[in-house]
């Protein structure tokens, strides 16, 4: 599945923050849990540098525990404190004040060196479309300063937003590169809703999650479906789910779009538990579980 989406406005808001980055003191780092590195925009490493950064998994409520407390080891052993959240519930998110004035101790310190006077730290938000920015940014504010939507790029300028005396953050649109390069990396998006319902083939995302969860979540298939155990392979296991569904045209075929959308609606709900789409070790497989294959005629 080849998505190539870079809209004009996503071009702007890389040149904006590129220029609003001498003025920012911390960039905070906003990615998916479940999807940690797919969610990851490449330029971000290029365009942030050596700015002090946090990295926040968001949507941690709907991801696997123990794959989520990997990607932490992961991060960490680059370097980059991590820190997992849920923006719509606040959980985790009280923590990300004092996170944030660790990480900027040293512009503080310089600061008070040279007699200045203290400021608010400038904190420089960014994520890809549909990660929970603007869910972020209204928790942290304690009011509804920014548009939210359950589709992507709902954000579309920048604005600064004050939190008391002590912290003010620069919210920023979502930006995604020009191509999604790995065919495993668009799925996962499409998989999670960070790509337009509109621009995805339902089928073969849902073959995707179908086959990794067949992998890693086999028991959340058998008990969600009521199956007395599991297909053999993951076209079976989507017909499976269409008859579960009642997904059947004429001469009682499967739909198999439509059982493939309703699948996704369930994972991306939270109705399939929770689940995460993607490993450390996933990224050193030569042969990646969910690799699409040929879907018969």
């Amino acid at each position: 599945m080849t998505i190539q989406w870079f809209p004009g406005h996503m071009a702007k808001a890389r040149r904006q923050v590129t220029e609003k980055l001498a003025l920012i003191d911390v960039v905070i780092e906003l990615l998916d849990a479940r999807l940690p590195l797919s969610s990851r925009n490449p330029m971000i490493d290029e365009i942030v540098s050596d700015k002090p950064r946090l990295i926040l998994l968001n949507k941690a409520d709907l991801a696997d525990e123990k794959a989520t407390e990997e990607w932490i080891s992961y991060f960490r052993g680059l370097g980059v404190r991590t820190l997992p959240i849920d923006a719509l519930s606040g959980k985790g998110v009280n923590k990300l004040p004092e996170l944030c004035r660790e990480q900027a101790s040293e512009m503080l310190a310089k600061r008070a060196e040279k007699g200045m006077q203290a400021r608010a730290i400038r904190i420089m938000i960014l994520g890809i479309p549909n990660v929970g920015k603007s869910s972020l940014i209204n928790r942290l504010s304690k009011r509804a300063v920014a548009q939210t939507g359950d589709r992507p790029a709902v954000t579309k300028a920048q604005q600064w937003v004050k939190m008391g005396d002590t912290l003010e953050l620069l919210d920023t649109p979502g930006i995604l590169w020009p191509k999604f390069e790995d065919q495993m990396v668009g799925l996962r998006l499409a998989a999670s809703g960070a790509i337009k319902d509109e621009l995805i083939d339902f089928t073969e995302v849902a073959l995707f999650v179908i086959a990794y969860m067949m992998h890693y979540y086999p028991e959340r298939l058998i008990e969600r479906f009521k199956l007395k155990e599991l297909p053999e392979d993951k076209v079976t296991m989507l017909e499976e789910i269409g008859k579960k569904r009642g997904c059947l045209v004429s001469g009682g075929q499967i739909d198999y779009d439509k059982a493939a959308e309703l699948f996704l609606r369930e994972l991306r709900s939270g109705k399939l538990g929770r689940v995460t789409l993607e490993r450390p070790i996933d990224w050193e497989m030569e042969e990646p579980i969910g690799k699409p294959v040929s879907f018969p005629e």
